[in-house]
């Protein structure tokens, strides 16, 4: 039960850290702060006051940057790297103790499960930026940060809920993925189709 639930917070702060990494740092600031839930002694690492402070201060600049389209995007570019080294940081630091070969282990799913809802959210803020209108864009992102903030008090109060979340979610990245690696390969071969016909002429 006790490794369920470790691999319940990390793979909730990770697939949240994807989505809003501020927000899940500012909430395992204030929960190990503040004990709002019993928490092992490696959380302690994200009790410190400039860690805090930077979180809670990038969260209120993302909350807002990441209202404006096209801006929103030239930010998910900007934290493309930033969000996935985040998520792998958060991931060793929810271990504790271990070998270095399980941290790297656990640093690599921890990045790569806050690359995959990254690059989902990266995706998915694009197609609606393509709209005229902005009320898309405002409700997917409160809705992102909804998402985050939630997910992570799962990972504190309930990480068996927050595995079976995480898990859920990943397979949905993972179907939405499948359909659009699908959908390109389509357009591409018909694309490809049209290149390679011949061009037929009218008679004079």
């Amino acid at each position: 039960m006790e490794l369920l639930g470790t691999l319940g917070r990390t793979l909730g702060f990770s697939l949240a850290a994807g989505v809003n990494l501020y927000a899940t740092v500012a909430i395992l600031g204030l929960a190990a702060r503040y004990g709002w839930v019993a928490l092992p002694d490696q959380f302690q690492v994200f009790n410190n006051d400039v860690v805090i402070a930077a979180a809670l201060v990038m969260y209120v600049i993302e909350f807002f940057a990441d209202k404006i389209p096209y801006f929103d995007s030239l930010w998910d570019a900007i934290h493309t790297a930033i969000r996935p080294i985040g998520g792998a940081f958060i991931a060793v630091a929810t271990l504790g103790n271990a070998s270095p070969e399980v941290k790297g282990l656990v640093a690599l799913i921890g990045g790569t499960v806050a690359a995959s809802s990254h690059l989902t959210k990266t995706s998915t803020r694009a197609v609606a930026n393509t709209s005229p209108e902005p009320f898309s864009n405002w409700i997917l992102s409160l809705g992102e940060d909804v998402f985050a903030v939630m997910l992570g008090y799962a990972s504190l109060a309930h990480p068996l809920l927050a595995l079976v979340v995480a898990i859920a979610v990943l397979v949905l990245i993972a179907i939405f993925a499948a359909v659009i690696v699908r959908t390109a390969r389509r357009w591409f071969g018909r694309a490809r189709v049209l290149r390679s016909e011949p061009a037929h002429h009218e008679p004079p």
